[in-house]
């Protein structure tokens, strides 16, 4: 795509990547949509925990702040979402076109990992994947989080995609710095974090699958943990909205507003004591 350089793309994430634990470890997934890419570390035995990145620039990589953490207590694996923005190859253009293609490409991942069964972790749009993959694929998931999603029990803010279209119909890094910058009400970010924002502007992407919320009677229905986490500042839906549905949808649910904090910090912003809340909801009763 015009204004796409692929090298400065490979050089943002390989930089972000450096904030890894030296133990990660790169693996290509084959998948019916093409290879995926995943970052893992962690001991080898440990429980498998998959991580879910947002949409836009966001990839695999978003989680460095936490999964260090993280990777005291499980196996992470931690995906590139195929036909985003990323290190996964779509085989053709053959990309997930319905939320059925998400919980297939899902299901091919796990199967190429070797796990019968993971945690699964979402933030914003990669949120919005782990719930309906929670929904539809019950048996392979044990214990759920979701940072901030989307979609997911409270709609967007006309302001956020007010301030977002600029972005989406031309993207640029001085757009992409804008919008993150409106959004998180001017706090700094991690520079290399948003070196890869900036750089991922104009990835040759794929439509994203979207749709409707879940249904009510499928949320009710879910038995299994889930930790919502959901972003006080955030600019994307009503925070208290979404807090509350999810209370009163979900049977299982343990609602925790973090003050402070906007919906693109996640998941980087208060690590230490994020990744202590994660760890202790993995590992909790």
């Amino acid at each position: 795509m015009a204004g796409y350089d692929s090298g400065a793309f490979r050089v943002a994430y390989d930089r972000l990547l450096a904030a890894w634990p030296a133990e990660r470890e790169a693996l290509t997934v084959a998948t019916p949509f093409g290879d995926t890419r995943v970052n893992t570390c962690g001991p080898r035995d440990a429980p498998p925990l998959l991580l879910l990145p947002g949409g836009g620039g966001a990839t695999s990589l978003s989680w460095y702040a936490q999964v260090a953490e993280l990777a005291r207590v499980r196996r992470v694996y931690a995906v590139d979402v195929i036909g985003a923005p990323g290190l996964s190859v779509p085989a053709g253009d053959r990309h997930p076109r319905a939320v059925a293609d998400l919980t297939l490409w899902l299901d091919a991942v796990l199967d190429g990992l070797g796990a019968a069964s993971a945690d699964l972790g979402g933030h914003s749009y990669g949120g919005w994947i782990a719930l309906h993959y929670a929904l539809l694929a019950p048996a392979r998931m044990r214990r759920l989080f979701l940072l901030d999603p989307t979609q997911c029990f409270a709609g967007y803010k006309a302001a956020y995609l007010f301030h977002a279209l600029p972005m989406l119909l031309r993207p640029t890094p001085r757009r992409v710095r804008a919008f993150l910058e409106w959004e998180s009400g001017g706090a700094p970010g991690d520079p290399d974090w948003l070196a890869l924002q900036e750089a991922a502007a104009g990835f040759p992407v794929a439509k994203p699958v979207t749709g409707p919320r879940p249904a009510p009677e499928a949320l009710r229905a879910l038995d299994a943990r889930v930790l919502l986490l959901v972003a006080a500042n955030s600019r994307t839906h009503d925070p208290r909205e979404v807090a509350v549905r999810a209370e009163a949808l979900l049977p299982h649910v343990e609602t925790v507003v973090l003050p402070d904090v906007s919906h693109h910090a996640l998941p980087q912003a208060a690590p230490a004591a994020l990744a202590r809340r994660l760890t202790e909801f993995l590992c909790g009763p």
